[in-house]
């Protein structure tokens, strides 16, 4: 075995996924826990609704495994680390959990993860299945990368899990809960700063180096380059740039492939950022990446807060914690979904997962 130029608390880095699985499955009985391939899910329901699945590279934990179950989602896929799941294990965790009325996927605008989750759409309408996928794409920070075409989806994907496992428990159907997704999508916004880089394990070293006075400003959660590197202030210097970005309400316009289970076929349709005016409603997130501890993200809070009402908006719900994560990379990311009446109902519903509960 090849010796670990880290310390972290793995066996053989083949084996990370697996025996966190292994362990996941031990911490929570009532959950299905597949090792081949891989999946979480939930029991398949008594009442039929539609299955919503989400899923890609591990190393994001609590997103998505730790959010199966009542009021989020039916069913995750995890790849390997920081590696798109495969078509396979999509295609067997949404025949798990699929119950007459549909499947949803929700997906990170990440190239991989689109490729083998639309293949796996294909699969399944091959089959008699009515499948449809939405694509979350929040990440302000960069429009094209490396590992996307657009922005990138990253945390605003937890609110999304959220308001629409709710929506698909109240009986939504299939085409209702995907309109859905596109207005959740069209009013959120996310950006991420990186203090310290993360160490992937079959690396065993940082995937980047930072001065010490250096933070990389518009990270991604797998350790993509961001805007620019720029000298490290204070927090509320960070926060003030990062919500500066946030709260620009430059319109996004793109292109988005649609299934259409009718036509058996992938149609293209404009979607446009909705914008943020003084009167609003919003839902903000405030996540860690992995190394940063609760007490900054209080004091990051504190300062969106402040910034968030000087420009006219209200703060009607918050999250604050490690929901979507890269490793231990130190840094944070704020996000902000302009959430109407309909969300915000959604959002205050019963939910009942390993890494998120109210109302039960």
């Amino acid at each position: 075995m090849k010796a670990l130029a880290m310390k972290k608390m793995i066996n053989r880095v083949d084996d990370v996924v697996s025996d966190q699985l292994k362990g996941f499955a031990k911490a929570n009985p009532d959950l299905i826990v597949s090792l081949d391939p891989f999946y979480i899910s939930r029991q398949k329901p008594a009442n039929p609704k539609v299955a919503l699945i989400s899923g890609g590279g591990s190393g994001h934990e609590p997103m998505h495994g730790g959010f199966v179950g009542l009021g989020m989602l039916d069913g995750a896929c995890p790849g390997e680390v920081f590696t798109s799941p495969t078509p396979d294990q999509m295609y067997e965790c949404a025949k798990q959990v699929e119950s007459g009325e549909g499947i949803l996927f929700l997906v990170k605008n990440y190239t991989g993860d689109v490729m083998n989750f639309e293949t796996a759409v294909e699969l399944l309408h091959g089959d008699g299945f009515k499948v449809q996928a939405a694509l979350i794409d929040d990440d302000v920070a960069v429009k094209d990368s490396l590992y996307t075409a657009g922005r990138r989806g990253v945390a605003g994907t937890v609110l999304a899990e959220k308001i629409l496992g709710t929506a698909t428990e109240q009986g939504y159907s299939l085409d209702e809960c995907s309109k859905l997704a596109k207005r959740i999508t069209n009013h959120t916004r996310s950006i991420g700063i990186s203090l310290a880089a993360c160490t992937v394990p079959a690396a065993g070293i940082p995937g980047f180096t930072l001065a010490d006075n250096e933070v990389e400003f518009g990270i991604g959660i797998h350790g993509e380059p961001g805007i620019k590197r720029m000298p490290f202030t204070d927090s509320d210097s960070m926060v003030t740039q990062m919500m500066k970005r946030l709260l620009d309400n430059t319109p996004y316009e793109r292109d988005v492939r649609r299934w259409d289970n009718d036509k058996g076929e992938w149609l293209e349709e404009n979607w446009t950022t909705s914008p943020l005016i003084q009167g609003d409603n919003v839902i903000v997130l405030v996540n860690s990446l992995g190394g940063t501890p609760l007490s900054e993200l209080y004091c990051v809070y504190r300062k969106v807060a402040e910034i968030v009402e000087k420009n006219g908006l209200s703060i009607e719900r918050n999250l604050i914690g490690a929901y979507c994560t890269s490793l231990d990379m130190q840094g944070v990311s704020i996000t902000i979904l302009n959430a109407d009446d309909e969300m915000l109902s959604l959002w205050d519903k019963p939910v009942h997962t390993p890494a998120l509960r109210w109302g039960c």
